[in-house]
């Protein structure tokens, strides 16, 4: 198998594994419990809340834990918008359904909703959101970078507006932590989310940044853990492994953006050069170093994912969270892209444990496999789809 899907999940790291097997087994005390087993399981989850912290230079106090970037994206929105007064909510068209499906389901409540659009390399403009700011905005919400076409936001900006007006700024940065360097302090950010098995970590676990001074209400009552924050019994393996995924994603961060980065390079330019009819979706600088999208003109999207997983390969449209629904990708929808663009989209992601062989394969059959679909495509009339040299 060639695994080209590390924006939907990747592989734990075996030092991570390592690191959770003592919680799984003989160390299985509740954290709040004050007995030996107890205290050990609660140094643990302290230990891989300051690893957590020190990846984005956060302090461990303001590192609260959670079950992914779902309910940590939840977490923000519901709980901003209780403890304050004021009603909108500005967030962007291409935010992942975390932020979109709350978002529309507080404005049943009466909170007014403001979607910022994009422009066809699906990047904010910093501009319009000072243009549509107003004194009843509780909450901004864009993300770091995105899920589908791994466009990078101008983050520093967009906090730099916010904080100028005190209106607390959170970002998604579920595909961008570990991947990309984050200083929470130095971008201005005042919550942020993160998700452990997009970083070789294990699924199940996440964390919030809620920046010290920022007043948040908690969503999950009950045992008070958390400091009240978050109830509900710790699990301590997951947040164990996460803590040590943080810790190596740290510890290599430029050496492996470097190595991802080269893998990217080589596989945009293998598939610009060699497939016709092809492009780059996506702002090409301001990217995720580990994401290539690409709209394959004449080609059907869910055809090239079935035909590449039976020579081995995983590779999908966009959000893996949002396949079953068989819905048109919202994100390449907001960058004004058309139904045919949207159809033949693929996305490929890499990780550290991808090789330069298996992209060198991958394209290969992709090419192989593109040049079969479009021979009984209804539009090979329409474009020339001669194979290139």
């Amino acid at each position: 198998m060639i695994y080209l899907d590390n924006a939907a999940s990747t592989q734990i790291h075996d030092d991570v594994l390592e690191s959770m097997l003592p919680y799984l087994k003989e160390q299985y005390g509740n954290a709040s419990s004050i007995h030996r087993y107890g205290r050990l399981a609660h140094k643990a989850i302290e230990k891989a809340r300051k690893q957590i912290a020190q990846l984005i230079n956060a302090e461990p106090s303001e590192i609260l834990i959670t079950s992914g970037g779902t309910e940590s994206n939840n977490t923000v929105l519901r709980g901003i918008s209780r403890s304050g007064s004021s009603d909108k909510i500005i967030t962007s068209l291409i935010e992942h359904d975390a932020i979109l499906e709350p978002c529309k389901n507080l404005s049943k409540s009466g909170l007014i909703i403001d979607y910022l659009p994009v422009d066809n390399f699906g990047m904010v403009d910093p501009q319009e959101l000072q243009n549509r700011l107003s004194d009843n905005t509780c909450l901004v919400s864009i993300m770091f970078g995105n899920n589908e076409v791994g466009a990078i936001q101008k983050i520093s900006e967009i906090a730099k507006i916010c904080n100028e007006r005190k209106i607390p700024f959170h970002t998604d940065a579920v595909q961008a932590v570990g991947k990309i360097p984050i200083d929470v302090k130095e971008l201005g950010i005042d919550l942020l989310s993160i998700s452990s098995h997009k970083l070789n970590g294990p699924k199940g676990i996440g964390a919030l940044y809620i920046k010290n001074g920022i007043e948040i209400d908690p969503v999950i009552l009950g045992g008070g853990q958390e400091n009240g924050l978050r109830s509900g019994t710790e699990n301590v393996a997951n947040i164990v492994g996460f803590g040590k995924a943080c810790e190596i994603a740290k510890n290599h961060l430029d050496e492996n953006m470097a190595y991802v980065s080269k893998l990217r390079d080589l596989l945009v330019d293998k598939v610009l050069h060699e497939i016709p009819e092809v492009t780059l979706n996506g702002d090409p600088k301001s990217r995720l170093p580990n994401n290539a999208h690409f709209t394959f003109l004449g080609v059907n999207g869910e055809d090239l994912i079935i035909k590449l997983d039976e020579y081995g390969i995983a590779a999908s449209t966009g959000s893996a969270c949002s396949v079953n629904t068989q819905k048109a990708s919202h994100v390449l929808q907001a960058m004004g892209f058309s139904h045919e663009q949207i159809t033949g989209s693929l996305r490929l992601t890499m990780g550290v444990f991808n090789t330069a062989e298996e992209i060198e394969q991958t394209v290969v059959h992709l090419k192989k496999i593109v040049e079969e679909l479009r021979s009984f495509s209804p539009f090979k009339e329409k474009y020339s789809f001669n194979s290139k040299n």
